[in-house]
């Protein structure tokens, strides 16, 4: 289903805006672009969306509208830089070597020039936390929205696919009625089939009502109608329902297509014939809405 939110807030000191789209899709398919400072809450932000969004192709942006200041202090550690100092021109001495200890080489070695604040290693996990726990309020606002979105298209379709099941209920009624002319047509022309091959010849009555018991009972829809019928009371039953209901109404969807395939199958009769055509027609529009629908 279809649907899009967004919401703005303040993250650290900065603020951000963040969008989410979705479409339709099989599966829960989550794709993120998040500014660098943000990439470690991505595991809790899709935790966060499988909840709220059982399937879909989800599209999520967030991007700084007052990136956070990037001021950070510069430390020095004279202690270190005099230690690497002393220990270059003992190796230097020890060894024979040639050269000068630069300033280059000493600002090089670690610990001797450090960064403190936010960026730094020290601080990372830290940053990282309070990140999520701040824009878990912003990522919130913004799903909200796209669910009442979805849920605006998802009562527009509850209300096409119920026509679409009140037509099924009709062609099954219309098959129904139909149903006990045919069986009376199909023994008369049973009876007139045997009649014309015995060409005057006397005919075991008995055995004649037994292939034509048998002949009924081949063409009999009875059972289809009921679970047809069956079937067309649980997809109406789960459209009352809270929650995900499209891969429940697809599943019933393929039942409901066997069972007006066996009776097309069986009808051997053109009204009954025209009648599953078009049950076929509004199943295959009620099977492609239920590919919109979560």
């Amino acid at each position: 289903m279809t649907g899009f939110g967004s919401a703005d807030g303040a993250v650290v000191d900065g603020r951000v805006r963040v969008e989410i789209r979705t479409v339709n899709h099989r599966y829960f398919n989550p794709q993120f672009k998040l500014p660098s400072e943000l990439a470690g809450v991505e595991g809790q932000l899709r935790d966060r969306l499988r909840q709220l969004l059982d399937r879909g192709h989800v599209a999520v942006s967030v991007r700084w509208l007052e990136p956070p200041s990037s001021e950070s202090a510069i430390a020095v550690d004279l202690t270190r830089a005099r230690q690497v100092v002393a220990a270059a021109k003992e190796l230097k001495k020890q060894l024979r070597l040639k050269g000068e200890v630069d300033l280059a080489f000493v600002a090089r070695q670690p610990d001797v020039i450090t960064l403190q604040g936010d960026g730094g290693s020290g601080g990372s996990a830290g940053s990282a936390a309070a990140a999520w726990s701040d824009l878990e309020r912003i990522v919130e606002r913004a799903a909200q929205e796209v669910l009442a979105m979805r849920a605006r298209e998802g009562r527009a379709l509850a209300a096409e696919l119920a026509q679409r099941l009140e037509a099924l209920e009709s062609g099954a009624r219309v098959v129904e009625e139909r149903a006990p002319a045919r069986l009376v047509a199909e023994h008369e022309r049973l009876k007139k089939a045997v009649s014309e091959l015995a060409a005057g010849a006397q005919v075991d009555q008995q055995r004649l009502a037994v292939e034509i018991a048998l002949m009924a009972d081949r063409v009999d829809i009875t059972e289809e109608l009921v679970r047809l019928r069956t079937h067309l009371a649980a997809c109406r039953e789960t459209l009352a329902g809270e929650g995900a209901v499209g891969r429940r109404l697809g599943f019933l969807a393929q039942e409901l297509l066997r069972e007006v395939n066996t009776i097309g199958s069986k009808a051997n009769d053109a009204a009954i014939t025209q009648t599953v055509i078009a049950m076929k027609g509004e199943l295959e529009k009620l099977r492609e809405q239920l590919e919109n629908l979560e």
